[in-house]
């Protein structure tokens, strides 16, 4: 007996199902994150938190799909005050949240003036290129969530931030990570 081939129907809810797993693993991954952050930062109400990038891919303004911007509304609703930087992104981010619900920085240390965490959320290469000590002396709290492993956990500790990663293994146990 040899199977029927798919019909349409059944391809398209096989889509769909794919969609859905997609949809649910991509929530889950940012509930992570949230948790990242509150596991370095402490409770988020009343905190400070500095997001560079915005956009959903380094080298574009397009903010369709983007984590920050479900990051910046869940941010929000917890009682954070968001401080953002992006080099492309700017104007798009502004119509969507306007300067009076966050704050925009002129670069990645104006947006981490007095924040009590950083989160890397674009891997622009700017980002990759920070002077570490800059950043951290225009911070509140050393804190670095590194949504894009861009640095490495040994350096930054050794420069005294609190820092994790996503998706990676602990080394000695120190990262904080999924």
């Amino acid at each position: 007996m040899n199977p029927q081939p798919p019909t349409t129907d059944r391809i398209k809810e096989a889509e769909r199902l794919a969609r859905d797993a997609r949809k649910m693993q991509d929530a889950a991954e940012r509930e992570r994150m949230i948790d990242k952050l509150r596991a370095l930062a402490g409770p988020l109400k009343g905190r400070t938190i500095a997001l560079l990038g915005l956009s959903f891919k380094p080298n574009t303004s397009d903010l369709r799909e983007s984590p920050a911007i479900w990051l910046v509304e869940r941010l929000l609703k917890e009682g954070a005050r968001v401080r953002a930087y992006d080099p492309a992104a700017m104007a798009e981010a502004q119509t969507l949240f306007p300067p009076d619900r966050i704050a925009y920085g002129r670069d990645a240390y104006d947006a981490a003036d007095g924040s009590d965490a950083v989160v890397l959320v674009t891997e622009w290469n700017q980002f990759r290129n920070l002077d570490l000590e800059r950043l951290k002396g225009r911070m509140r709290q050393p804190n670095f969530l590194d949504c894009r492993n861009a640095y490495e956990h040994e350096r930054m500790t050794a420069l005294g931030f609190h820092y994790a990663g996503v998706g990676r293994g602990a080394p000695h146990g120190k990262a904080i990570t999924s």
